[in-house]
């Protein structure tokens, strides 16, 4: 995401980098490539120059052109600047209530059918709560019907009543529903609309009014940009909503809606949607964005990716065997297995600061272990536990049984080899297991 942006901006601030004079003709033109790159990231003119003049003032304040490393205190001056603009913090969703009601509201194919039932996923896996989702579309013939689809995919029960042609009638039965059901949030999907449809503007004002619900949520594509944003103001002015989710972040590469929404509509950005899997949402964290468009990497967040996957007994155990030098393809490819459920693997890649600009270009899918998996699984159980006996015609025989070469195969033996000398090191040399610092990390956080 934001790759076009991310690029504008480091070309802007290679003046400030070098070793070169310092001088305030360097900052305005530095300033003027930041608000350059700004407007083609579909920011309008006047948040642009709004946000340049900021970095101006917290520059000469902070006495960049004496300082040390001028073009680092810059970076990190606008650092803190794009994270003010997009918010600043990350802003919690209000979930009391009994039940918490969630309202979405949304633009005609914007992704909150989808988002609806993300959100559920998120608030049942990793908030412990008892959702229920709520269909009042009732004017797209499918949106019912995907709903339920999705609820059936995550397990979470979809309320519906397609005899009845009246969203705010539905919305009242679903919320004494969930009562008598004992769930605890309640997610009304409504349906997608035009901010011009005055009738659909009406009604979706009217089921805020009836339900009176804890948050409602906004959800835009961030791929349209400035329209996002403009759209967004339109809604807001209606509904007064509490937050904005913009979908298909994955996808941006100019960044505009996310940059420019809170500015305008004086809102906080809650929740990305990244792709299309039930699992691909994520709290909005603006700084953590600020310092991905940065090129800086999120590594924060790597971890706790990582953490969600992660077993402290089977770390330990890993540990044990790794100590022994026992660690072996079996435990190779189980840790593969967590990667691939973190989730894009060039995604990942990129949350690695420095990652990011390196990869840019490269073609990372998901199918990236597909070859390692195929050579590994071509091995026999004897070959994974001990691959010391994997000799010339093992290797032969696993190449043709994997469809691939015996470079292939002797790539990986050494991969392997170097991986495993490599954690052994670490693990002796510190004397400190997985699971110790995975705790370290997860208490900080």
């Amino acid at each position: 995401m934001f790759e076009g942006l991310s690029d504008k901006l480091d070309r802007a601030f290679k003046v400030l980098k070098g070793h070169g004079h310092i001088t305030e003709i360097n900052v305005a033109e530095t300033l003027k490539d930041v608000r350059k790159a700004l407007l083609d990231a579909d920011v309008s003119f006047k948040i642009a120059k709004q946000f340049t003049d900021q970095v101006k003032d917290q520059a000469l304040g902070q006495n960049v052109l004496t300082a040390v490393s001028p073009g680092q205190l810059m970076v990190k001056i606008v650092h803190q600047e794009l994270s003010q603009l997009m918010g600043g913090q990350k802003t919690e969703l209000n979930l009391k209530g009994d039940p918490a009601i969630i309202l979405i509201a949304g633009l005609q194919g914007s992704g909150k059918t989808t988002f609806a039932a993300k959100l559920a996923n998120y608030l049942k896996t990793k908030r412990g709560k008892r959702p229920m989702l709520v269909a009042c579309d009732v004017y797209r013939p499918a949106a019912i019907e995907q709903l339920k689809v999705l609820g059936e995919q995550i397990e979470v029960e979809v309320f519906s009543e397609v005899s009845v042609n009246e969203p705010v009638k539905i919305a009242r039965r679903a919320i004494q529903y969930a009562k008598d059901k004992n769930y605890n949030v309640v997610i009304v999907d409504t349906a997608g609309r035009l901010s011009i449809d005055e009738m659909m503007m009406d009604e979706i004002s009217n089921i805020k009014a009836a339900l009176n619900p804890q948050e409602t949520l906004f959800v835009v594509d961030s791929m349209t940009g400035q329209d996002a944003v403009n759209t967004a103001k339109v809604f807001n002015d209606r509904l007064n909503f509490d937050g904005v989710v913009l979908t298909k972040l994955d996808g941006d590469t100019r960044g505009g809606a996310a940059l420019s929404i809170k500015s305008v509509v004086n809102k906080p950005i809650k929740f990305v949607g990244l792709g299309e899997k039930m699992d691909a949402i994520d709290i909005f964290y603006p700084e953590r964005m600020a310092d991905r468009i940065l090129g800086m990497g999120d590594i924060v967040s790597l971890v706790e990716k990582a953490q969600e996957q992660y077993d402290e007994e089977e770390a330990q155990k890993l540990q044990k065997k790794i100590a022994k030098n026992q660690f072996d393809f079996n435990d190779f490819i189980a840790q593969i297995k967590q990667i691939k459920k973190m989730g894009n693997v060039k995604d990942l890649l990129g949350m690695i600061p420095g990652m990011g600009k390196a990869i840019r270009n490269l073609e990372i899918d998901d199918n990236a272990f597909k070859g390692i998996e195929a050579i590994i699984h071509s091995m026999t159980p004897a070959e994974r536990v001990n691959p010391e006996i994997i000799n010339g015609s093992r290797r032969k025989r696993i190449a043709s049984g994997s469809g691939t070469t015996i470079q292939d195969v002797n790539r990986l033996i050494k991969q392997f080899d170097d991986t495993r000398k490599m954690m052994k090191m670490v693990t002796t040399s510190k004397g400190k297991n997985i699971g110790n610092l995975m705790r370290n990390i997860r208490n900080k956080n």
